[in-house]
């Protein structure tokens, strides 16, 4: 064994035993908490799995990776393809989570759109929920942006499109202005963005962001590097090393649902180890301030709670001031990092009323030559 080796494995065998008592606190934390708690839960008996019962498709990345979508279409077009959709709805979801998070979007917009033909697309990133495992050297943003773009040319090929993007997801969305600036320009397919509790940089440098760049997560890193069947065989215990930082950054400080809670648990608990590590690097090395003013061609919204400490309220601010005239922020008293869950009514009229500026800002679809007949 090389010295670089044996480093590696003394840090994961120390980094899995301060690991260990870390978790051990905060379960007894957690059982406290729920003890204490007589209030009722605001979500309880809500299924956050039922959107994988939505119309299914499986999309190739550019690199092979099979990436999970599920499609919903309201309105007058449900039931009859010959009606092309005002324009499709793209939801990108957050680190760690997967396309559930969006449960409450889904459902609400759909009533919402009842009237009209609106697609809404959600997908799993690489490497979470029901997509393919996702390579190291894959876990980037700009992947993730190219990531964006295939499932946009698969399953919304024609007519305008908003992009909804969630803390990693937003970061995806800026990267793909970066990456395709033409989408996002006069007479591009982007007409709507919107960025939801995310941070074009420096995701470590500020707020509880910070508990992802310490001595824990560095002997995590290194374990996983050198010793992944160490890790992997206590893939229970290490996982704890970012477990407490991402739930306690998911809600305010008053929220309370234990349904929802145990729902964003267990969609971090399901994520595989190397890929929370792995995306780790994305989002401390992550820089997508040059996509500004790209975005800044579009009608926006800026979403934060202004408890979120991941992704602090000073971030969004900041953003807010440079995607020009046309962007709005939103800021939700006493909200955490997961917004979209925890306070769903201001996140889905944020996104509606997001989307009636693009609809305004967008040519309408072409109809079918026989439909224009039977109009007159």
């Amino acid at each position: 064994m090389s010295r670089s080796e044996r480093f590696g494995w003394l840090a994961g065998v120390t980094g899995v035993g301060a690991i260990g008592a870390v978790a051990a606190g905060g379960v007894a934390r957690n059982a406290a908490r729920r003890r204490g708690s007589a209030r009722v839960d605001p979500f309880a008996g809500v299924d956050f799995t039922t959107i994988y019962d939505d119309d299914a498709t499986t999309v190739t990345a550019d690199d092979g990776v099979s990436l999970a979508v599920r499609t919903v279409v309201t309105g007058p077009g449900r039931e009859d393809p010959s009606i092309e959709p005002d324009l499709t709805v793209v939801f990108v979801h957050g680190f760690s989570l997967r396309m559930a998070s969006w449960h409450f979007q889904r459902y609400a917009l759909e009533a919402w759109w009842s009237q009209r033909t609106v697609r809404m697309v959600f997908f799993d990133h690489r490497g979470h929920g029901r997509s393919d495992p996702a390579p190291s050297e894959t876990c980037t943003i700009t992947q993730l942006a190219d990531d964006i773009a295939a499932v946009i040319r698969s399953v919304a090929p024609r007519g305008p499109i908003v992009l909804v993007g969630h803390s990693m997801g937003g970061m995806s969305v800026m990267g793909l202005a970066r990456r395709d600036p033409a989408l996002f320009g006069p007479d591009g397919r982007v007409t709507g963005v919107a960025l939801i509790a995310t941070a074009a940089r420096g995701i470590t440098e500020a707020g509880l962001g910070e508990g992802l760049h310490n001595p824990l997560v560095g002997a995590f890193r290194m374990s996983v590097r050198h010793v992944p069947a160490l890790v992997r065989a206590g893939r229970g215990i290490t996982r704890q090393a970012l477990e407490p930082v991402l739930v306690a950054a998911s809600f305010g400080t008053d929220f309370y649902s234990p349904n929802a809670g145990r729902a964003v648990e267990k969609m971090i608990q399901n994520t595989p180890i190397e890929t929370l590590v792995d995306f780790l690097h994305a989002l401390e090395d992550h820089d997508e301030t040059t996509a500004f003013p790209i975005l800044a061609h579009v009608p926006s919204v800026v979403v934060c709670g202004n408890q979120d400490r991941l992704t602090p309220l000073p971030r969004s601010v900041r953003m807010y001031a440079e995607l020009g005239p046309d962007s709005r922020l939103v800021v939700v008293d006493g909200a955490g990092h997961m917004v979209p869950m925890e306070r769903p009514e201001e996140v889905t009229e944020a996104i509606a009323d997001l989307v009636e500026r693009a609809r305004a800002a967008a040519p309408q679809p072409h109809r079918r030559w026989w439909r224009k007949l039977l109009a007159r």
